[in-house]
């Protein structure tokens, strides 16, 4: 058995169709042939030449490895990884073999049937090493350093947490491709990797209540004055915020803060709504690390100009937005840098 990388797109743009269908696809415009009648490497070479004429030969390589993964490596039984536009981790186990459908919208013709075993899997729930991984720029790869098949297993039966058992060290004897996670550092999203590290120092340095100090700050360093509730019941407040020196200026925002990395449903924000009417708020900013289930986002749209959700995601955005203006003692216990890379081209899908 064999653990996979998937991507749903460059920038997930194809997520729902994955997951509403329970399928991975091979997402690349224009490939409308069956790629079941491919014998070799060679064959597919010749075949994206006539598809992708103007693409490099060094890139239809490289596209050629990842697609003869996905048609003809893994196979039923295997587990795929898929990165979510929310900065999660779907897992799904293969269910079929390749198909080709050539009546699908482009670019759908290739796919795999899924069993989605968990969705929205927190990305601070993986180890670094697995996460570097995963944070490949291709779309298609097997993940198989440090035993991260075995790994990724283990976590199903430890409420898909990393379980702590010890990497394997790679040897020189391993099977690699191009289409497995053997990487060079230009092949990685280190933007992807360092957001992944400032999320684990924040969950682990923040955890519980503390959660409510990082989001008081960012309040703060917008210029906002707060009240922070004490810990303890607090009828759905934590926080109250408003402008100006002494806090009297709109908007008046009441603030509920949940430190959980389980999605939230949506009494919690039912709960928020009838707090900013009892307090008096304008609006409202409710912040769960885990996110938010589909009942709560359903919701956004109409309270739009009331209330504000923040995610894991979100949060950092927030933060790394007000670092400069944070004070020393916060800045102390996330220290950051910010440099300057150049930007790895995208080499996975060929358009």
């Amino acid at each position: 058995m064999a653990l996979w990388l998937n991507r749903s797109g460059r920038h997930c743009e194809h997520e729902s169709k994955f997951m509403d269908e329970q399928r991975i696809f091979l997402t690349w415009g224009g490939l409308n042939r069956d790629l079941t009648k491919i014998k070799d490497r060679d064959q597919l070479l010749q075949t994206l030449e006539e598809v992708y004429p103007n693409a490099s030969p060094g890139k239809r390589r490289q596209n050629s490895g990842q697609i003869w993964a996905f048609t003809t490596k893994m196979s039923p039984g295997d587990w795929v990884a898929v990165p979510s536009k929310r900065k999660t981790i779907h897992i799904g186990e293969i269910t079929s073999d390749y198909t080709f459908d050539s009546n699908a919208n482009d670019p759908y013709h290739h796919y795999r049937a899924v069993k989605w075993l968990e969705t929205d899997i927190p990305r601070t729930n993986f180890d670094q090493d697995i996460l570097n991984s995963l944070g490949a720029f291709t779309t298609v790869c097997q993940i198989k350093r440090n035993d991260a098949e075995a790994r990724v297993r283990g976590m199903q039966s430890h409420g898909w947490r990393a379980v702590g058992t010890k990497p394997r060290t790679a040897t020189a004897g391993d099977d690699t491709d191009e289409a497995t996670d053997e990487t060079t550092v230009a092949d990685l999203d280190l933007e992807q990797i360092a957001r992944d590290q400032i999320a684990r120092q924040i969950y682990s340095s923040f955890a519980g209540h503390a959660l409510e100090n990082i989001v008081e700050a960012i309040l703060k360093a917008k210029g906002f004055t707060t009240h922070h509730s004490d810990k303890g019941p607090d009828k759905g407040i934590d926080i109250l915020a408003a402008p100006d020196t002494l806090g009297f200026g709109r908007p008046r925002i009441c603030v509920q803060v949940k430190s959980q990395d389980s999605q939230l449903d949506r009494p919690a924000l039912d709960q928020l709504v009838g707090t900013m009417q009892h307090v008096g708020a304008d609006q409202g900013l409710l912040v769960c690390w885990g996110g938010f289930k589909k009942t709560v986002l359903q919701e956004a749209p109409r309270l739009f100009f009331s209330v504000r959700l923040w995610d894991q995601n979100n949060l950092i955005d927030e933060f790394l937005n007000v670092y400069d203006k944070l004070d020393a003692d916060l800045q102390a216990e996330i220290p950051l840098k910010r440099i300057w890379a150049v930007t790895a081209k995208e080499q996975d899908e060929t358009e």
